[in-house]
């Protein structure tokens, strides 16, 4: 199962410093002029995550792999794109095929590094974003709606549905409210899902700021944070262009000492990676046996039949059962045998709901 966040921003924010940051690539152009990143660049990052070191330790296994997310370097979007402009087109099709959009915003003045709206206004800018991505979900809506109500009305149960769906979203989108701003019933979920709004993905705003302020973010910031909270959505404060430097030192104490000198305690794309993978209501949950221990990703509520899939698909066809040990009885105990002699294994069923940090072994028969 693959989760990605797709980066998107107006051209020269910072997106593809970012991206290549992220990935440790140089894989994006970061160039200073709109629309360098015209096919959207794609990096596997491998989320940071403790847990995953003491279940290696704790367990005969020579190696670990961690859990991984994909993160999408799209094509700055310009205002009209809805409309055409730029790589309009091209820009919301790419946005389409995203889990999740991180919005990456300018939080710092360079007069060297041009802005298409010439001044540095991050709140003016992620609603420019977000009005684009808006107007394209309305004109996309109401060009399939005519036909949906015709079906409805001629008794179809499928389009009656799809209807009851539609109708809600089409009247937030008219009144400038994103898709994801209306309420939808569990069994309405799959429907809405399936009307591909690009305003129904979660957004995790990300202020750039410059290396002076990368430790306390500015002014600039300081109002991403307001923009964020006020639409419930998260934030983070980087500088990329420390982030893209830090990501050329190998040495992991010369990189500890690079961060101690601007006042980090850790990387702002650990941050970045972690709210990305909350934003998308992601778990961990690990494995571990005399090969490798390793960290696997689960939607949360998913159950150990379907973690079992994810290993193998034979796994979840043959699924008896699942032996689980909560991470902190793992860590305190000593690893599976000991917390298998305090009486703190589980066995558990195909339904059972996966929860955060288990340790799970898998019993199968095909």
């Amino acid at each position: 199962m693959g989760f990605n966040c797709g980066i998107v921003g107006l051209p020269n924010v910072g997106k593809s410093t970012l991206f290549n940051a992220l990935t440790e690539t140089a894989s994006a152009e970061a160039e200073n002029y709109p629309f360098c990143t015209v096919e959207p660049n794609i990096g596997r990052v491998a989320v940071p995550d403790t847990r995953l070191d003491v279940v290696l330790e704790l367990s005969p296994a020579p190696k670990s792999i961690p859990t991984y997310l994909e993160f999408v370097d799209i094509a700055g979007l310009v205002k009209g794109a809805s409309k055409g402009e730029g790589l309009g087109n091209q820009f919301l099709g790419n946005i389409r095929e995203v889990d999740a959009i991180i919005m990456v915003l300018r939080c710092f003045d360079d007069p060297n590094v041009s802005h298409v709206e010439a001044t540095v206004d991050p709140v003016r800018d992620a609603e420019t974003v977000e009005t684009e991505l808006l107007i394209a979900d309305l004109e996309s809506l109401e060009r399939r709606i005519e036909s949906v109500e015709k079906k409805a009305k001629g008794g179809e149960k499928e389009a009656q549905d799809t209807l009851a769906v539609m109708q809600p979203v089409l009247a937030a989108l008219a009144e400038g409210k994103p898709a994801r701003s209306v309420e939808v019933g569990r069994e309405q979920r799959h429907t809405f899902k399936q009307l591909q709004m690009l305003t129904a993905k979660p957004v995790l705003f990300i202020a750039n700021v410059d290396e002076a302020n990368a430790a306390a973010g500015n002014a600039y910031s300081a109002k991403v944070e307001e923009t964020a909270a006020a639409n419930g959505a998260a934030s983070v404060t980087i500088a990329a262009a420390i982030e893209a430097e830090i990501a050329t030192l190998d040495d992991a104490e010369e990189r500890a000492e690079f961060l101690r000198s601007l006042d980090l305690e850790e990387t702002g794309l650990a941050r970045v990676i972690r709210a990305g993978y909350a934003l998308l209501d992601l778990i961990t949950y690990f494995t571990t046996g005399p090969k490798e221990s390793r960290a696997w990703t689960i939607a949360r509520g998913g159950t150990a039949a379907a973690a079992a899939g994810q290993v193998h698909t034979d796994f979840e066809r043959g699924f008896i059962a699942a032996e689980a040990i909560a991470y902190d009885d793992f860590a305190a105990y000593g690893g599976e045998q000991g917390a298998k002699e305090a009486g703190k294994m589980r066995l558990e069923g195909r339904d059972y709901v996966v929860h955060d940090g288990d340790v799970l072994l898998f019993r199968f028969n095909v």
